[in-house]
């Protein structure tokens, strides 16, 4: 199936071969709303920095239609209403793409505003394009036209790892911990769903919820944990909420597995290494740099280079830019009432492995491979480490996209 796709590094590469100059604008601008101070900073930046590398990469090729990228960003502080002041400022300055992945209810209000303002506005529409947001409301009861989701939601993520987690015997009695805010209880209720189903065998002893990004020091959940007696823990926490509680597990010599959404995020790989857990966290991602897809690790060195104090990437993003800049050429615009028809249904190389995803018409979600991976020594078959600790990312389970697709609620209406 490989030779029959394009991967998504010759899909950049090529972009610019297509250029149209007597099309072309002096700039096609994204706009990156996502935190850039305070608690989600770390996170927040990782995606502005693989922006800047993607657009770096294609303007060299002669940008999209004849356009060169400007990646333009708003600070919003992780906070939905900060955020909408900035998506306004974005408008005002002629962004028409808003890209955003930190907190659900950040996106939320943003698919609204959106929605709201083309409603207002026809003409001049503007489209939301979500890198990692994934509450399953974004896509269903809240679903919008002009929002689009590159990231696996909460049900399809979970789906996967109860299905992995469901054959393990060793698995008695589960902890769950989650930030209080939408995704944070969306993972733990799909958690208790899921695995009541398939192992109703399994304690669920703690059900805990904390502030986003207010804690600085985890050692009494930690404690609530270890007091449970769990074997397992499952945790939906990103960003520093998942990189301190690792690290107050760590400090603590509580030994647990965990498994979870977003470990490989800025400062996970670190704390967990630095809390001596080989093998013993697991992940559930659309990548990681040790699958052998030549295309994916060159390019993956590639930023690595640029960016060796902050090695860690997120695959989705390649897909997000590659579909966006496919839409485009194809609509011969950049206008986002042209081009989102060509990316609804768009069949696509993932960035990871070459496999082919889709963008489902109905809701705008993108299914893709998913992989369960865990964190460890690495051996030769294993190239890369993660944040220069000598530990990687090692796949122990895929799931073709066939058993990724989920129902969807979402009525969505669209009036050309």
């Amino acid at each position: 199936m490989r030779k029959g796709l394009v991967s998504t590094a010759f899909a950049l590469s090529m972009l610019g071969s297509a250029a149209m100059p007597s099309m072309a604008e002096d700039t096609l601008k994204i706009g990156y709303v996502d935190p850039l101070s305070g608690g989600g900073a770390s996170i927040g930046q990782i995606g502005l920095d693989q922006l800047h590398f993607i657009a770096d990469t294609v303007n060299a090729k002669g940008g999209v239609l004849g356009s060169k990228i400007e990646i333009i960003a708003y600070d919003n502080k992780l906070s939905p209403q900060a955020s909408l002041v900035q998506v306004q400022k974005a408008i005002d300055e002629g962004v028409h793409i808003i890209v955003q992945g930190n907190g659900s209810a950040v996106a939320a209000a943003i698919e609204n505003f959106v929605a709201k303002y083309n409603e207002r506005n026809p003409g001049k529409d503007i489209v939301y394009l979500n890198y990692a947001a994934i509450d399953p409301i974004l896509t269903n009861q809240s679903c919008s036209y002009w929002h689009f989701s590159w990231d696996a939601n909460v049900d399809v993520k979970m789906e996967a790892l109860t299905n992995f987690m469901k054959s393990r015997a060793d698995i008695k009695k589960v902890y769950l911990i989650d930030q209080d805010y939408s995704f944070g209880h969306s993972v733990a209720d799909a958690a208790m769903r899921m695995l009541k189903a398939k192992r109703p065998d399994i304690q669920i002893v703690g059900n805990e919820f904390h502030p986003l990004v207010k804690i600085t020091d985890f050692s009494p959940y930690v404690a609530k944990i270890r007091a449970s007696g769990a074997d397992t823990v499952i945790t939906g926490n990103w960003g520093q909420d998942l990189a301190l509680l690792i690290k107050a597990a760590g400090d603590a010599g509580l030994k647990v597995n965990w498994y979870t959404f977003y470990a490989g995020g800025a400062g996970g790989p670190t704390a967990v290494k630095q809390a001596n857990l080989p093998d013993q966290v697991f992940q559930v991602t659309e990548g990681v740099n040790n699958i052998d897809y030549t295309p994916a690790q060159e390019t993956a060195r590639a930023y690595m280079a640029r960016h060796q104090s902050d090695p860690v990437f997120y695959p989705r993003m390649f897909n997000l830019t590659g579909m966006l800049f496919k839409a485009i050429e194809e609509a011969h615009s950049t206008d986002p009432g042209k081009f989102a028809p060509k990316l609804e249904g768009m069949k696509y190389a993932t960035f990871s492995s070459g496999e082919e995803g889709i963008m489902r018409k109905q809701d705008h979600q993108f299914f893709q491979p998913l992989y369960i991976s865990d964190f460890g020594p690495l051996n030769a078959k294993q190239p890369f480490d993660e944040e220069h600790t000598g530990w990687g990312w090692k796949v122990v389970a895929q799931i073709p996209v066939k058993d990724t697709v989920t129902t969807t609620t979402c009525k969505m209406t669209h009036s050309e």
